[in-house]
């Protein structure tokens, strides 16, 4: 893992001397653009570059422009890192092969989907527009900084780069160019290991699979969610701090706990006294500070009555949340409900397609979920609906997608160790 000792501050110094834009291959320069080579690898003091250990190759094309006649491109997945201070950012990649196709998926950070895998035709070259939000530890300009667990010491999403992973049977990058962007909506989410961008396979929740279905340029998705976490741990580790140190007037609050908080112990919210209670001064702050506060319901678990359905693990606090919801004018996503569905949909055999244990989701059980949280959007948030992607079908959970119908090439992180909570 790559790393960067810079305070907030001197990261913002810094930014005037990384370049925004990047001409991959061996060809020709386009004219404002930085040359990117695959030998280029990262150093702090470039401030960009691959990851070591990439097997890439440069070709150049004799038709075309500066930054559509070359690329480089892997049979594996590579990585390639831009430090960037805190904020949101709009991401223009080109791809494409002037004498051939390609085939690629956009991740970035801990495996988040910026983009789903797709292919350009023969001779042809596209564009790529994304919307990212990037964060580092530091709080403001005091020092103060947000307390992250061990297992996160080495994660992507907590140093002073975005890091942008290109997968697919064969990727060809031919420019990269970075814009900051001040107007995007943020939506910040605040959970546990349902929600969070989990860092390796085979392991999957829905925040990481949301950002691609927001249109590119208006919608930033802040997934600051991390596994095991309980209302009262987010803000006692400066989570909830560092999300009101970005937030502007006309983001999003989504917050999904019940997992970790109905556990014995010094973070146990009790579901219609303390977990209502906080849920209310989570919302009345957020209010506050112009920010839209919505609660989404905790995903049920892997759970089956003797009948076959999904039978619910989470006592009483779905129901609390809908209540918190009602009494102060929160719209609720009900996760719970469509999850619980979803898993009856299923079955107790085939439920295990789409989850890892009782609890985490793979892949493909993450990015159904992140359909129901889509429809949840559609039905309780008509100003964010509107800047979803257009075209998005229904999705109704009683009937999923078939078990292969996402279309993930495996990252190279991958571990067997469960994440913290269930």
């Amino acid at each position: 893992m790559l790393t960067a000792a810079f305070s907030v501050a001197s990261a913002y110094a810094q930014l005037a001397n990384v370049p925004m834009k990047y001409d991959f291959g061996p060809g020709k320069v386009q004219s404002g653009y930085t040359q990117v080579l695959p030998e280029t690898i990262y150093t702090p003091e470039k401030g960009y570059g691959f990851w070591p250990g990439a097997q890439l190759t440069g070709v150049e094309r004799k038709s075309g422009n500066a930054l559509e006649s070359d690329f480089i491109t892997s049979s594996k997945p590579f990585y390639f890192s831009v430090d960037l201070p805190d904020g949101n950012y709009d991401v223009s990649i080109t791809f494409g092969d002037k004498e051939g196709t390609s085939t690629q998926i956009i991740r970035a950070e801990c495996r988040r989907l910026l983009a789903e895998t797709f292919s350009t035709p023969q001779g042809k070259i596209v564009k790529k527009d994304l919307t990212v939000h990037m964060r580092s530890l530091g709080i403001g300009t005091d020092g103060k900084k947000v307390l992250i667990n061990p297992r996160e010491v080495g994660f992507f999403h907590w140093d002073n780069q975005f890091t942008f992973e290109f997968a697919g049977s064969e990727s060809k990058v031919c420019a990269i160019e970075i814009k900051k962007n001040d107007s995007a909506v943020t939506v910040f989410l605040a959970g546990n290991s349902t929600v969070v961008d989990q860092d390796k396979e085979p392991w999957g929740a829905w925040g990481q699979m949301i950002p691609a279905f927001f249109k590119p340029g208006k919608v930033s998705v802040a997934n600051y969610a991390e596994s095991g976490e309980t209302f009262l741990a987010f803000k006692k580790e400066q989570r909830l701090e560092k999300i009101w140190s970005m937030a502007k007037p006309g983001d999003y609050l989504l917050m999904e706990f019940a997992h970790n908080d109905q556990k014995a112990g010094p973070n146990h919210l009790d579901p219609f006294t303390t977990y209502k209670a906080t849920i209310k001064e989570w919302a009345d702050e957020a209010r506050k500070r112009g920010l839209k506060p919505v609660i989404v319901t905790s995903m049920a678990r892997r759970n089956f009555d003797a009948d076959g359905k999904a039978k619910n693990s989470l006592g009483d606090y779905p129901e609390a949340a809908r209540q918190a919801g009602k009494e102060n004018d929160v719209p609720v996503i009900d996760l719970n409900a469509m999850s619980s569905t979803m898993d009856t949909a299923w079955g107790p055999v085939n439920s295990a397609k789409g989850f890892v244990d009782g609890t985490h989701a793979n892949v493909y059980g993450a990015y159904e979920l992140a359909k129901c949280i889509v429809e949840g959007i559609k039905q309780q948030l008509p100003d964010l609906a509107k800047q979803l992607k257009p075209g998005l079908p229904t999705f109704d959970p009683a009937h999923p997608d078939p078990f292969d119908f996402v279309n993930w090439p495996l990252s190279p992180q991958q571990s067997a160790t469960k994440p913290p909570g269930n």
